[in-house]
């Protein structure tokens, strides 16, 4: 066992570079921990990370990481951003902008870079340098639990030429990017952050799927790449991507002449506290395989850190590199990649403040732009001989019928259709119920037929694909009430279903406003998908 450290040791230039690749998180949202800003102004540390539990305000936010700049005004503060179902700076009330399958059900690549430009401009305001966003996965998996809507889409020309323009418009407004989950976490049925993910396609075909959307972004000038902690026997039978030299170094590095794709910039991982690494290596021995394999930035993100974890993390590496187990020269360059990235941010980051990029609200043209897209991606339609629908006039009853959350999206973040339906009909309610309270469907069908009365009913669902819970219920109460509205809210996988059925590609407050004026006539919504 390592002796115990204390934050005044670490002065030589190993220890310094074992910080520098340690992108932790923290507790808190008034001010940062006293002793991660003396590691960012004197140890080493580079970077740090956010996550929904250190937000309150955008004002607040913009306080927090101005003392992470004054510590150091190269650090790398960042956070995952993807718009839509996974918002950090949102994650009270839900995103203002659709996420990633709505700009990829509307397909304009411009939309998606001026939406990605938003994003970029409302961050760099707020003292955010780089964005663990966009998913460039290819959702290939209609079972997949994790990536969902948060990719463009199944196909891989899509995926790809979206990534690029979301890449574009976030770099555009002095952000970094980076692209995940490399190599592609699209085709897996298992939640990386609960197991190990494993996807069984020869070469060929990861090539011409998983890898197209990689390749184009790393064209297009990506900053960073976010690795995956998935198996893929056709790279390597036995290490996740994560810890895996032959996935980091001899492909998403190697030359293109050789067969790679030649990324030259920072390889970050994905939460090293995840299962799927955690569970049978330790973070700490993670770290030390996933720097050897080619990794540059550790992301221990969904649990946050304290001093003495740090420190530990810290030693681990050092200790690594005195063992032979990790090359110092590694370790260095690991480091050095960081530090220009960071150099890279604080540059991109004075211009665009320079520039006069406000501090706060980023004006009517940047909240229209995610109200635009997430109009143009509802796909209204309706089962053959299902009744006409008559837009609502009154008060409707409104139940969302909702599946355990992922790790990525969380619960902290607001989504259904109750309160955006509320403002426009007053006298609007909600009921919510999960599979526990769907074990005996007759009889709650029939409390909801009862709640219900003599108003129209609009049922919620999200991936009902997936669910077969959620589509005994919705089956169940379209039979009933055949002039049930339905809106899904996740991937539209299955058939459509009620006298109406809305797909927004997304569960997205600003989705959720969309749905709601096509439901009162508001808006007409696009044709069937």
């Amino acid at each position: 066992m390592t002796a115990p450290t204390t934050a005044t040791r670490g002065t030589d230039g190993l220890e310094r570079d074992a910080l520098a690749v340690l992108h932790p998180t923290f507790h808190g949202t008034d001010a940062p921990p006293a002793w991660l800003l003396r590691l960012l102004e004197s140890g080493g540390m580079t970077g740090v990370g956010l996550f929904g539990r250190n937000v309150v305000s955008d004002g607040q936010v913009t306080d927090l990481t101005a003392r992470l700049h004054e510590a150091n005004p190269e650090v790398l503060v960042a956070l995952d951003e993807e718009g839509g179902d996974v918002t950090r700076l949102e994650v009270r009330t839900g995103s203002s902008v659709p996420g990633s399958l709505a700009l990829g059900a509307v397909d304009d690549p411009d939309l998606t870079r001026a939406v990605a430009a938003e994003i970029g401009r409302r961050l760099v305001a707020r003292g955010i340098t780089l964005n663990w966003a966009p998913s460039a996965d290819v959702n290939s998996n209609p079972d997949n639990p994790v990536i969902g809507s948060r990719s463009f889409g199944a196909d891989p020309e899509l995926v790809a030429r979206h990534t690029v323009a979301y890449v574009e418009g976030l770099q555009s407004a002095g952000v970094a990017a980076c692209v995940k989950h490399f190599p592609g976490h699209g085709d897996t049925d298992v939640d990386s952050h609960l197991a190990m993910p494993r996807i069984g396609v020869d070469r060929d075909t990861l090539t011409a799927r998983e890898l197209l959307p990689f390749r184009a972004a790393i064209a297009a000038g990506t900053r960073s790449v976010m690795s995956a902690h998935i198996l893929v026997p056709a790279l390597d039978p036995e290490l996740p991507g994560t810890l895996s030299p032959a996935v980091l170094n001899g492909l998403l590095r190697a030359p293109v002449a050789e067969g790679g794709l030649g990324f030259e910039g920072v390889i970050v991982t994905d939460g090293m506290e995840m299962d799927a690494v955690a569970a049978r290596w330790g973070v700490e021995r993670g770290n030390v395989l996933a720097i050897a394999a080619g990794a540059d930035a550790i992301c221990v993100g969904g649990t946050p850190s304290d001093e003495a974890e740090v420190l530990r993390m810290r030693d681990a590496l050092v200790d690594a590199v005195r063992a032979g187990e990790l090359p110092g020269e590694r370790l260095h360059d690991a480091a050095e990649r960081v530090r220009a990235l960071g150099r890279w941010t604080a540059a991109r980051r004075a211009e665009a403040l320079g520039a006069g990029t406000p501090a706060g609200d980023t004006g009517a043209a940047g909240r229209d732009i995610g109200a635009e897209a997430a109009r143009r991606a509802v796909r209204v339609s309706a089962p053959a001989g299902a009744p006409a629908f008559a837009p609502l006039t009154g008060p409707a009853h409104v139940l969302v019928l909702t599946p355990t959350a992922n790790v990525a999206v969380g619960t902290e973040t607001p989504w259904g259709l109750g309160p955006e339906l509320t403002r426009l009909l007053p006298g609007t309610t909600t009921d919510r119920r999960d599979r526990t309270a769907a074990t005996e469907v007759p009889a709650l069908v029939d409390e909801v037929l009862r709640a219900t009365g003599d108003r129209r009913l609009v049922v919620v669902v999200r991936d009902v694909h997936r669910h077969a819970w959620m589509a005994g219920v919705l089956d169940a109460l379209v039979a009933a009430r055949p002039d049930t509205a339905v809106v899904e809210m996740g991937v539209p996988q299955a058939p459509p279903s009620g006298a109406l059925h809305i797909a927004t590609h997304g569960a997205a407050r600003v989705c959720a406003e969309a749905a709601a004026e096509v439901l009162t006539g508001r808006s007409p919504g696009a044709g069937g998908a």
